[in-house]
């Protein structure tokens, strides 16, 4: 009698990845919107809207590069930037290599498209493996499917929408970040790395050249985050 093999996803695992990611997804909506809305007051049109949400998924280097966006457009920091807002995902990758390793590269590769924090998180917290890649790849689709609702509630209501700031629209991207960095930590080392990106971003955006910040504070976040005893003694085997 064959044993069943728990390291392919099937049908099932992505379907109850996609079920069990839904409702979070939800809050997704509103930060697609803000973003739908932003990029039309930045001048894009519609379908480059659209094409951006879908093409690159992720939120906060989208924000990030509205502010580079313009007539003529800075190559070379808009890559920087969006390498450096998602430099995480290299070792969000390399964390959930173990579960990847059996499958083909090509499948290994597409089921990381759908890579965020939120499915990643939540594919970590355990299961099989096939239970995992079904919470990686069903729950990003999820996260997807409600990041183009709402980038395309935005495009549709965006052009009358003549001030964000009245809605609070403005603020989503803060809140998000916000978020992300209280979320369940109970350990207050987690605001050293945080506090430490701060100060150097505002420092840079005193000193450097505009749009340095960004690039800036993520860098000293990570060096002091790699620094920090408590990340060198997880790192020791």
């Amino acid at each position: 009698m064959t044993r069943p093999d728990t390291s392919r996803p099937t049908l099932g695992h992505l379907v109850d990845g996609f079920r069990r990611m839904a409702p979070l997804s939800l809050f997704v909506i509103v930060f697609g919107l803000a973003f739908g809305v932003a990029a039309l007051q930045q001048g894009l049109s519609a379908a480059e809207t659209l094409l951006m949400s879908g093409l690159v998924f992720a939120g906060a280097a989208q924000f990030a590069t509205l502010e580079l966006w313009g007539d003529t457009i800075p190559l070379l920091p808009l890559v920087a930037i969006t390498l450096a807002i998602n430099a995480r995902h290299l070792l969000m990758g390399a964390a959930f290599y173990p579960h990847l390793r059996d499958l083909s590269s090509g499948r290994r590769y597409a089921s990381l498209l759908l890579l965020s924090d939120a499915n990643w998180a939540m594919a970590m917290s355990g299961g099989t493996t096939a239970a995992r890649l079904g919470i990686l790849v069903g729950g990003g689709l999820a996260l997807w499917s409600t990041w183009m609702i709402g980038t395309g509630l935005g495009v549709a209501f965006g052009s009358g929408i003549s001030e964000p700031d009245r809605f609070g629209l403005d603020a989503i991207m803060g809140c998000f970040l916000l978020a992300m960095l209280v979320g369940d930590k109970r350990d207050l080392s987690v605001l050293l790395p945080w506090g430490a990106a701060a100060l150097a971003a505002l420092a840079a955006m005193a000193w450097l050249p505009p749009h340095a910040h960004v690039i800036v504070g993520a860098l000293a976040g990570g060096v002091v985050g790699l620094l920090m005893p408590t990340a060198r003694k997880e790192a020791s085997p």
